[in-house]
């Protein structure tokens, strides 16, 4: 693990969105070309721009329905991705890939809650368990020297550690880091997300925190709650020919819902400006690299949760320090089990050997892009399924492990999605078609296989074409593959992965106390639990402070006076009690 303490020079990547309606230039570009055409700073900062729930709703990506003047200038000046896939059709065990490294399925971070719902399933709360090796992308980040924000949503499938970031709120944000030090700033922007289609309709208030620059002294009850209607701004006309796709009945109540998506889709370009703006005002523009991504696919019905593309494809557009690439397309295929080895390599940090991705840009990007994005479907809230994916660049192979189980499941929150209820309605009417009653068959076949050229909405099984069967032994294969390699074992009943991820107890796992060792007023820390990430914060006159934590990687001197306040945290486990220590009383 030498190699995650090397501090580098400075350089600044961002994740992110920006701006004017542009057509890119059709250039599939392979790995060698993109590291040809790019001349980084040594160490840029890193900021992403997150959204949720969101697909290939952008003009950059082929849908003019609406303009977005931010995002479409940053696809102008940067590169668009158009085949980026979510290992989840949810966000919260995405969150975990991205956060990690690591596929969900495997590290037990694939069923949606894993710290809910116990009442359904009759299993205690518990998070993902990763290997003792995994870090937190943010956390290896900081120990090389990156000031690491997070604005604010996490929802990783497990608790991060307090060593995770400088600073996770709805305030944090670069303009509080050192000067002249690179950062790695999220910020993330809700107003996609599927519960922005319920009724009454109206956007989330708590979306101004993007405009408040690190203000700290804004009202957070002022958070609370939507505006109206007739408060929210409307940027969409209500009568635009929305594309319906075929899956969804074209009725009054749906054109209403793909008004209120895309109406969505606008005020987040809106916000997305305001950050851009203060990004630009601080002369950071040409020596960051922006990130936009959505954190998987639609919010729709039919979308969100599956592992049809319209529930894992996320539009994605990288904005390069000088506009390098501008206007261009890169059309390799990705996932977001990729993100972690790509930032480090951006960064100049070797990926550890536990990732299970690839960089896809930078001095440790891999020698072949990737030739197969993977995806799991598990629990839902209080339903259970258990379905693996595999899709190279044009097929798509899907093993139902439950076969005499529909597709359709009744989750609760989805329901509040007026298209939801207009399905369900025009089901028990008997008034859908048969593309519209696909989702709601009794069973489903065991395996599938979609042309995803030729039939992006997936809607007709090529498993039992024989035309097909060379295709389908070959994702097969590579599904058995992959599944052997990060330790998935899809259908295993959760208690029983419980009790792999716990080694057996009946109550979650405790990280253990740190101790703390001083010699000629040097200080070394140790935790005995494998794995444990140790964070610290020096504090004077005695009593806890609220600056954030520092990961302890060293000794360090202790300061001659005020005390040390440590503590450990294994990912999956609860952290340690916290330990505080009187310098003066060390020996």
């Amino acid at each position: 693990m030498k190699k995650l303490l090397v501090l580098l020079p400075h350089y600044t990547v961002l994740i992110g969105l920006m701006f004017s309606t542009c057509t890119p230039t059709e250039q599939p570009a392979t790995n060698t070309e993109v590291e040809s055409l790019l001349d980084l700073p040594t160490r840029p900062n890193i900021l992403w721009l997150v959204t949720e729930d969101l697909g290939p709703y952008l003009p950059m990506f082929g849908d003019s329905t609406i303009q977005t003047p931010n995002l479409s200038r940053l696809a102008a000046e940067g590169v668009i991705y158009p085949n980026l896939y979510s290992p989840s059709g949810v966000c919260a065990p995405s969150r975990a890939a991205i956060a990690t490294g690591m596929y969900p399925s495997g590290i037990g971070a694939n069923h949606m809650r894993t710290t809910s719902y116990s009442e359904v399933t009759g299993i205690p709360p518990y998070e993902a368990v990763p290997p003792p090796e995994a870090r937190m992308m943010s956390e290896i980040l900081r120990i090389n020297g990156y000031y690491c924000t997070n604005n604010s949503k996490e929802d990783y499938q497990f608790n991060s550690p307090v060593t995770a970031w400088d600073e996770s709120s709805n305030f944090a944000h670069w303009r509080n880091r050192a000067q002249g030090q690179p950062f790695f700033s999220i910020f993330n922007f809700t107003t996609t997300h599927e519960s922005g289609l319920f009724e009454p309709y109206g956007f989330r208030k708590n979306e101004m925190r993007h405009y408040q620059a690190g203000d700290t002294t804004f009202a957070t009850g002022d958070w609370n709650g939507r505006m109206t209607e007739e408060e929210t701004p409307v940027h969409v006309a209500r009568d635009l020919d929305f594309p319906i796709p075929p899956y969804l009945p074209d009725t009054e109540l749906v054109r209403r819902d793909m008004w209120k998506l895309y109406n969505n889709i606008a005020e987040t370009d809106f916000q997305i400006g305001a950050v851009l703006d203060q990004l630009e005002a601080d002369g950071l523009l040409d020596n960051t690299i922006i990130f936009f991504y959505a954190d998987h696919g639609g919010p729709l019905p039919r979308q969100k949760r599956l592992i049809y593309d319209s529930g894992l494809n996320s539009p994605m557009i990288i904005r390069f320090p000088g506009k390098q690439r501008a206007g261009t397309a890169d059309n390799q295929l990705l996932s977001f089990i990729d993100f972690a080895p790509t930032l480090f390599s951006l960064t100049g940090i070797e990926p550890p050997d536990y990732l299970q991705g690839q960089a896809f840009l930078g001095n440790y990007q891999a020698d072949q892009p990737r030739q197969y994005i993977h995806a799991a479907a598990d629990r839902f809230d209080g339903f259970t399924d258990a379905i693996r994916a595999v899709r190279d660049e044009r097929f798509k192979y899907i093993h139902n492990y439950r076969p005499n189980q529909q597709y359709y499941l009744p989750v609760v929150y989805r329901e509040q999605i007026p298209t939801m209820q207009e399905l369900l309605r025009l089901r028990d009417q008997g008034d859908l078609d048969e593309y519209q009653m696909q989702w709601f068959r009794e069973k489903k076949d065991e395996e599938e296989l979609f042309d995803c050229k030729n039939d992006p909405h997936e809607l007709k099984n090529l498993a039992q074409d024989p035309a097909y069967a060379d295709k389908l032994g070959a994702l097969r294969a590579e599904m058995d593959r992959w599944l052997a390699e990060i330790g998935d074992q899809p259908n295993l009943p959760e208690a029983e992965l419980l009790d792999q991820l716990w080694q057996g107890s009946d109550h979650k796992p405790v990280t253990a106390q740190p101790e703390i060792i001083s010699d000629n007023g040097l200080v070394t820390i140790t935790c005995p639990t494998p794995g444990a990430s140790i964070g610290y914060k020096l504090i004077e006159g005695g009593a806890p402070g609220h600056a954030g934590w520092l990961v302890y990687t060293k000794p360090f001197e202790a300061p001659e006076a005020g005390s040390i306040q440590v503590q450990a945290h294994r990912i999956g486990y609860e952290p340690s009690e916290e330990v505080l220590l009187e310098t003066n009383k060390l020996p």
